[in-house]
């Protein structure tokens, strides 16, 4: 297999077979990651690709599910990407899940019917690293887009079928934008509908504007206390029927999990508990102790 550099993998997703068709991030300017700080973006080469499915085949000739790699998969156009599917489909006729996790901006140049001939030939789940819904937070942080965007975008899956989830950075907004990233990000998940919000916790890793930011000054970071204030508002304020997955650790019991709405009331208390009694020390170990996203 061609796995090069640093590849992205959605643990919640199967994890085999992996198949990569690009390098890198396209953007690979927001504050808080480096993940592809020094992996230039560029397309796999095909035969590369052709080969991994070759070899796929032997190990694994019924696969159903198949995850993409690496940052942005989908950023390539509906022109090369079709090809690549069909590919897929040719050498695993059984396939029907295609994985890939991608940005809001490589929805941006695909039609609603290119996003259907997607789902046709496998791709059925996405996952959009959106982070924030909070105007404010999207430029502080330079992911490249506007809330609008993030609904012009996810509308058009919708349109399409092609499920999707939402992520939710905490922390990433600073004390000064807190409240707003969390209601904010709420309605414009409420808005989207995702099939899945998973929620987790900014780390300030080495090498990253955003800890930079922090040393001089520039950026004032939650304490563990105030994460989970703002998780419990981002919570207080989601009302979509989904998924629910959290990287936050609480005594209180597992927060993740389906149903969210009907267990809503059940996170909300085990956050609060976690505020009044949590044992803040550990949680900041815990973050202290992660080397990457």
């Amino acid at each position: 297999m061609h796995f090069t550099d640093t590849v992205y993998r959605n643990p919640y997703w199967p994890t085999f077979p992996l198949l990569q068709i690009t390098q890198g991030c396209t953007h690979n300017k927001c504050k808080f990651c480096t993940m592809y700080a020094d992996v230039p973006f560029r397309l796999q080469p095909p035969e590369w690709v052709e080969e991994d499915l070759k070899e796929i085949r032997e190990v694994a000739p019924g696969a159903e599910t198949i995850q993409l790699l690496s940052a942005n998969p989908l950023a390539l156009s509906f022109e090369k990407l079709e090809p690549i599917l069909v590919m897929i489909n040719k050498y695993l006729p059984n396939i029907k899940y295609i994985y890939a996790a991608t940005r809001v901006t490589d929805i941006c140049n695909k039609s609603v019917d290119e996003l259907k001939r997607m789902k046709e030939l496998g791709i059925r789940e996405i996952s959009l690293g959106i982070e924030s819904g909070d105007d404010w937070t999207l430029e502080r942080i330079n992911k490249g887009y506007r809330s609008k965007d993030i609904l012009e975008q996810c509308a058009k899956l919708s349109e399409a079928g092609i499920d999707f989830w939402m992520t939710f950075l905490n922390g990433v907004a600073g004390s000064e934008h807190s409240a707003d990233h969390a209601i904010n990000s709420a309605k414009i998940f409420n808005q989207c509908k995702p099939m899945t919000v998973g929620t987790g916790g900014l780390v300030l890793f080495p090498g990253t504007p955003l800890l930079d930011e922090a040393n001089r000054g520039e950026f004032d970071p939650l304490s563990e206390k105030e994460m989970l204030e703002e998780l419990k508002l981002f919570v207080e304020n989601l009302n979509c029927d989904c998924n629910f997955i959290t990287h936050h650790t609480v005594s209180g019991g597992n927060l993740t999990g389906p149903d969210f709405l009907s267990r809503k009331e059940k996170i909300i208390s085990a956050l609060d508990r976690e505020i009044r009694h949590g044992d803040m020390d550990r949680l900041a170990y815990v973050r202290s102790s992660k080397r990457t996203l």
